[in-house]
């Protein structure tokens, strides 16, 4: 119900350093002019999700709703939106606002911006806590919400808003989409097989490496990659030293990456977009003489992420999902961090998602 200080809504945040989640209330801003308003029925849950319920990402802002792979159904639009009417579907990703003015607004790479204000973690233009999608509903201003394709399923496409964003923007970006090349993927988790289903349908080689065999089998026969590079078989390592012209690393866990340079052709890139929790060791020697790259990327701007879910829409991508009720946001997070999920989490956030009992 909307008032003048905005509309009540629902869902589950973190209070505390323990990331534990329960049912929360608070409110969001009434739909401004330029807003779209809409129904949440899925949200992807990342790692990033993990660690922010638990303050590892810096000073947290509690209470805390996460989520930022968020899915729906418009409700309710503002005076001036052209984009959107009610009932379509929509979407939002890692970030809800930026200056719109700098040179990198300019370029549409938002994720850039000195004063970009992400989905949650961030401070909204209106001066309060802005709160992720583990909730009833979302508020936005029509430039940050992404056109729905039909043919795009709401569940699986909603990580795409992230997993995918991160690892798309930066293979675009850096010419690891070009049809013929051999790309080498690190870590097979939700960041990993998004990225080895958008190489091939960019028609490239693909080549997943993992510490184990374990997922030999699910990468190749259900996945479609390749091959499969056991990174701590050493004669696996030498046969395959100098075969790949870039390799995108998703794996945020602290690794050792200088192995993977062996792995790289002259001028070859290694670009790393997962968050290891402390600083990779690098010997510059080895990327001087092969003159290889070490780079990173955030997410993808808004007009990336839009041309994003459109080339998933049409090469039918999605990420593989295990749907989950909302009241199991705290086991998933438990298995998040173990590891133990094939490769996404999402929440049923329209069905499964009810507000706390009055008290």
């Amino acid at each position: 119900m909307a008032g003048e200080d905005g509309v009540k809504t629902f869902g589950w945040a973190a209070r505390d350093t323990s990331g534990i989640l329960s049912p929360f209330e608070f409110t969001r801003r009434a739909t401004g002019a330029k807003d779209v308003r809409f129904k949440v029925l899925f949200c992807g849950i990342c790692h990033t999700d993990l660690g922010a319920a638990r303050g590892d990402l810096g000073l947290p802002i509690y209470p805390l709703v996460p989520g930022h792979e968020i899915a729906g159904i418009v409700t309710e639009i503002g005076k001036q939106v052209t984009r959107f009417k009610v009932g379509d579907k929509v979407g939002v990703g890692c970030f809800v606002g930026s200056c719109r003015s700098c040179e990198q607004c300019s370029n549409d790479l938002e994720p850039y911006c000195p004063k970009n204000i992400m989905t949650y973690l961030s401070i909204g233009e209106d001066g309060a806590p802005t709160h992720g999608g583990y909730s009833n509903e979302m508020v936005v201003d029509e430039h940050f919400a992404i056109r729905w394709p039909e043919n795009l399923p709401l569940d699986g496409g909603a990580p795409l808003l992230c997993a995918g964003s991160t690892v798309y923007s930066p293979m675009m970006y850096y010419g690891l989409n070009k049809p013929g090349s051999h790309l080498g993927v690190v870590g097979l988790g939700g960041l990993g097989h998004v990225a080895v289903k958008f190489a091939k349908a960019w028609g490239l080689t693909v080549t997943v490496i993992s510490t184990s065999a374990r997922k030999e089998e699910e990468a190749i026969n259900r996945l479609g990659a390749d091959k499969f590079l056991v990174s701590t078989d050493p004669q696996q390592m030498q046969e395959a030293t100098g075969t790949l012209d870039g390799i995108i690393d998703t794996v945020s866990a602290f690794h050792p990456v200088m192995p993977l340079f062996g792995l790289l052709k002259t001028h070859g890139k290694l670009v790393v977009v997962g968050a290891p929790n402390k600083p990779l060791e690098v010997d510059i020697f080895p990327l001087m003489i092969g003159r290889k790259m070490l780079a990173s990327s955030a997410a993808a701007g808004i007009k990336e992420t839009q041309e994003m879910i459109d080339f998933a829409a049409k090469h039918n991508i999605t990420a593989d999902v295990e749907v989950i009720p909302a009241n199991y946001v705290n086991k998933a997070m438990e298995r998040l961090e173990k590891g133990d999920v094939r490769y996404r989490f999402v929440i049923d956030i329209g069905n499964t998602l009810v507000a706390a009992p009055s008290t």
